[in-house]
């Protein structure tokens, strides 16, 4: 029978190979862990010099640590934790990077909204971004928007807007009464005088209005032929104006020559008789051309009444 060769059993410098190895790969390893926790420390802006803000709300709902502060759809700052105050207020606590705090100003305005569905979100809205900064650690209250809060009261509205128009659209409905009138409104505008008998109600009406038209027309032909036709009114006082003006100047004459004798009167002085004479025979002269006036003054007024007095006084 032939004996089994023994194995040598292994010597310690392999063992202690093996082991320097395993905890050189140990160390390898915890030194990637470390690296990468520093990565992720250092891209959530854990070693970024920050300064803090309080945002004061009425309630915490929907606020978790973490969440983020957005200023036009960006992250500006992050909230790092979530306080009770002693006045029954809740304090968030936000940090924000000094870099980013430059959009933060005084007059910056905090919201919080929260959306029937998706998350809580805080944001901030600055108009005037040449305002002064916003200092370290400051307090603002926070403006809340809740969607599901604005829900039953617009129910209410739109139940209130419901029976409003089923009261419209009901039978004894203003709006119905009205669109009854309208009709007949209609009616009347396609009858037989049109837009006329839907102003006056009835074609009766329309009809007395029409009639009443005509006689004024028929009355303003008669007065216009009477006044302008041929041997009218104006046609008479036309040529009595003709008359009147050949008179004036047969006066007009005679006046000339009444005036030329008190010339020669004051002229000469010896001749007194002779000029007395002269100034009798024209004074009937103007006599008789002053009655003429008078009597073509007075068909005037007789064919035309003019109001006022035709009277014509000698000197």
């Amino acid at each position: 029978m032939q004996a089994t060769p023994q194995t040598p059993p292994p010597t310690p410098e392999p063992i202690a190979r093996v082991e320097r190895r395993a905890l050189l790969l140990l160390v390898l390893i915890g030194l990637l862990v470390c690296g990468f926790l520093a990565y992720v420390m250092y891209a959530r802006g854990v070693f970024e010099s920050t300064q803090r803000l309080v945002l004061v709300a009425n309630d915490s709902e929907g606020v978790i640590v973490g969440m983020d502060l957005t200023f036009s759809g960006f992250p500006i700052g992050r909230v790092q934790r979530i306080e009770l105050a002693e006045d029954g207020k809740v304090r968030i606590v936000i940090d924000v990077p000094r870099k980013d705090a430059r959009w933060l100003r005084t007059s910056s305005i905090f919201t919080m909204e929260r959306g029937v569905v998706g998350d809580t979100r805080i944001r901030a809205f600055s108009g005037i971004l040449t305002d002064p900064p916003l200092p370290p650690d400051s307090e603002r209250v926070v403006l809340e928007g809740d969607t599901s809060a604005e829900i039953p009261r617009l129910v209410a509205s739109t139940r209130a807007v419901l029976e409003n128009l089923e009261a419209m659209t009901g039978a004894e409905s203003s709006i119905n009464t009205t669109l009854a009138h309208l009709s007949t409104v209609t009616e009347r505008l396609s009858g037989r005088y049109g837009m006329l008998t839907g102003l006056l109600g009835s074609e009766d009406n329309a009809k007395k209005i029409i009639a009443t038209l005509d006689r004024t027309n028929a009355l303003l032909a008669r007065t216009d032929q009477r006044l302008n036709g041929q041997g009218g009114v104006f046609d008479g006082t036309q040529a009595a104006v003709n008359q009147l003006t050949l008179v004036l100047t047969d006066a007009r004459a005679s006046l000339q020559k009444v005036d030329a004798v008190l010339v020669e009167a004051q002229a000469v002085g010896a001749n007194a008789r002779m000029a007395s004479a002269d100034l009798g025979a024209l004074r009937a002269e103007v006599e008789v051309s002053l009655r003429k006036v008078n009597q073509l003054v007075d068909e005037v007024n007789r064919k035309w009444p003019f109001a006022r007095d035709t009277e014509i006084k000698l000197p």
